[in-house]
């Protein structure tokens, strides 16, 4: 179906799982790990591209839309660091999850059960971040179209997501899943792991220019993630809307 993004195999996935979401110990533990080093690469670039200086909250009113936001793990932080944050998923236990959270963290986000295509909004967003979403989506071309429509001109699109290599077949499917049972069996389908170029090609013709992109590398003696050259597994890219 062409105006829908929604996969409903990969949202009843999610939605079983969705209590689990805030616990650092459960099944989205690997998503705990990798926050910290999502958190900082955003506002970083975020502060750099918008010449923020702001010390007490550094992304005071950046408006921020986070896209198959989960349970709020990034929607909370990006909402403490000042910023005015819409989380939107297509799973409602996950928003609920979320909404219950951000209410005991006293934290004011707007969250909405929706899909990029599907939201209506008044004003666009100065950021939307796609954080290991598209390759969950039906319809990737689409669904980054629909993206790209919600975002202001100059504005900023970080996408993180996995490449499409035989070394991620290994690693983020045979190694995660299977062996070290970091992620549920089936979390992932490789069919829908998305090159950069790929994604680069796809959002350009969509108004959007790379910036940069990073690979993501897990450190399996300091259990943290770190930037790195290596993109053959884990890449985040930033775009900026033409």
């Amino acid at each position: 179906m062409k105006n829908n993004t929604i996969n409903k195999k990969e949202i009843e996935k999610f939605s079983k799982i969705a209590e689990e979401w805030w616990n650092p110990e459960g099944k989205f533990k690997p998503l705990h790990k990798f926050n910290p080093i999502r958190i900082s690469y955003i506002k970083e670039n975020i502060i750099k591209s918008f010449k923020l200086n702001n010390k007490k909250a550094p992304l005071k009113n950046v408006k921020i839309l986070d896209i198959g936001c989960g349970g709020g793990l990034l929607s909370e932080p990006m909402c403490r660091l000042g910023a005015k944050v819409t989380g939107i998923d297509a799973s409602e236990k996950n928003i609920n999850v979320a909404k219950l959270h951000s209410k005991k963290s006293k934290l004011k986000i707007n969250y909405l059960c929706s899909s990029p295509e599907k939201l209506k909004i008044k004003d666009k967003f100065d950021v939307i971040l796609n954080m290991e979403i598209v390759e969950h989506v039906e319809n990737v071309n689409f669904f980054l179209k629909s993206c790209s429509k919600l975002l202001k001109k100059n504005g900023i699109m970080f996408v993180a997501t996995l490449n499409k290599t035989l070394k991620s077949y290994i690693f983020a499917i045979v190694g995660a899943e299977y062996i070290l049972r970091w992620l549920p069996i089936g979390t992932h389908e490789w069919e829908k792991f998305i090159k950069p170029e790929e994604l680069s090609s796809i959002l350009r013709n969509n108004d959007l220019v790379v910036e940069r992109i990073d690979g993501m590398k897990f450190n399996l003696v300091t259990s943290k993630w770190n930037v790195s050259k290596d993109k053959s597994v884990n890449y985040i890219a930033k775009f900026i809307k033409n």
